[in-house]
């Protein structure tokens, strides 16, 4: 099995993609559900955030208030740091346990749905395909300002805080144009499925851990045959 890292942009049209390549029944996590899901009450990165940032970050019922993190570390590159010093570790494990449970279930790929992909590039390393749903600036602006009841200025403005869609496709292995109809769009993401699932590229780790249950197997054979009395 491989893993294929999806991202975009604000009103690029990334979840109706999503819910496209689940429709044709792919596995798709969602790290930013695996993101709040670590910190949660109970967790070790909910302790150490609050050992770091105090009980201020609190709501009254115990959980994270992300508002308020999100001020504290806001153009602070430290504090921000810190927060993904704590939280970076423990989402990677919930990642790939979410990934081996798709493996043992004999999906051939699975579908990050990462935001920030290029902008941390932590996760980068572990993608054997890239994907960027992409759409031009225009079209992305105009949705924006339809989507989010908001002016054009504002709009602007969050489109701007995000690393460049057309940055984000020149590093990407495969873009998803959604500047124009919706069809369109669903075809090239059922194409780009069928490409994946052409795809080879799942069988060396299948193929790897098989032969390294074979193994354990003998292995478990031998110690039965040779440590246990004869009847």
């Amino acid at each position: 099995m491989f893993l294929v890292g999806l991202t975009g942009g604000i009103a690029s049209g990334k979840s109706s993609v999503l819910q496209v390549f689940q429709q044709l029944g792919c596995a798709v996590i969602d790290v930013d559900v695996i993101a709040r899901h670590v910190v949660q009450p109970g967790y070790p990165a909910h302790r150490r955030i609050v050992e770091a940032f105090g009980t201020e970050v609190l709501l009254e019922n115990g959980d994270i208030d992300r508002k308020v993190l999100g001020d504290l570390i806001f153009n602070q590159p430290d504090r921000r740091q810190l927060l993904n010093s704590i939280t970076h570790p423990e989402i990677r494990k919930e990642m790939m346990k979410e990934t081996f449970k798709y493996f043992l279930r004999g999906y051939r790929y699975v579908i990050l749905d990462i935001p920030l992909l290029f902008e941390t590039k932590k996760l980068l390393k572990y993608m054997k395909h890239t994907v960027v749903v992409y759409c031009d600036r225009d079209t992305q602006l105009a949705r924006l300002m339809k989507r989010n009841n908001l002016n054009r200025e504002d709009a602007e403005a969050r489109i701007n805080s995000q690393l460049p869609l057309k940055d984000k496709a020149r590093m990407a292995n495969h873009v998803l144009d959604n500047s124009g109809e919706w069809g369109l769009t669903r075809r090239q993401v059922i194409l780009l499925h069928a490409k994946l699932e052409r795809s080879m590229e799942y069988l060396p780790l299948r193929l790897g851990f098989l032969t390294g249950l074979a193994g354990l197997a003998s292995l478990l054979y031998l110690l039965t045959r040779y440590l246990l009395p004869s009847p």
